[in-house]
């Protein structure tokens, strides 16, 4: 059983690239430790193709030879935050009309390689340097839940799941700077995305 976990930072948390089977400190990791217990009589073969920094047009450059090439049984889709982020940190306009094609291509490649498509939502946490990050990040969700809608076989809705679990134990439990998780937000997204694979074991 071969999944692929297909993103940013998020998705790569500091793996080794010179070492293609490294899993790396996140949620990918946390997510193999589990479910190698839960299964132990099936064989996974987990590749972490997460790069830091990288938007969707990134994956989109990438996604014959990370995914497509690997045939897959799932593959596990997360980007976004970049696109935004990028406004703000380096006044790179968002365009939500090209990030949308780019992403619609990128989980229309993965759905005709034949994988099971896991399509998890980008999340951000409401720290107040990051607020006005929301006139963009909002529309782009919505986007992606529509475009996830219509290629994903299952979707995994983080940025509603966080804004519940945050109002309780507070956003520092999960979140330094807003947007990156901390271990204890990254065994919540192995939690959640974990369930979804579930489905197709």
């Amino acid at each position: 059983m071969k999944i692929v976990f297909f993103g940013d930072s998020i998705t790569a948390a500091d793996r080794d690239r010179s070492d293609p089977s490294d899993l790396g400190s996140g949620y990918v990791g946390i997510l193999y430790e589990k479910l190698k217990n839960l299964y132990e009589s099936t064989d996974f073969e987990f590749l972490n193709r997460g790069i830091g920094g990288d938007r969707v047009r990134d994956l989109e450059a990438r996604v014959d030879a990370d995914v497509v090439a690997e045939r897959p049984d799932i593959a596990v889709v997360l980007v976004g935050i970049n696109d935004v982020w990028r406004k703000y940190d380096s006044g790179a306009e968002f365009d939500l009309e090209q990030f949308s094609g780019s992403y619609e291509n990128v989980l229309k490649k993965i759905k005709d390689c034949g994988a099971r498509l896991i399509a998890v939502e980008p999340f951000l946490f409401n720290v107040p340097d990051k607020k006005r990050f929301r006139r963009e990040f909002d529309p782009m969700l919505a986007a992606i839940r529509e475009i996830a809608s219509r290629y994903a076989d299952a979707f995994v809705p983080l940025d509603e799941m966080f804004a519940g679990v945050s109002q309780n134990a507070g956003i520092a439990a999960y979140s330094a700077d807003g947007i990156h998780p901390t271990h204890r937000a990254a065994r919540l997204i192995a939690d959640n995305v974990i369930k979804k694979i579930r489905m197709f074991l």
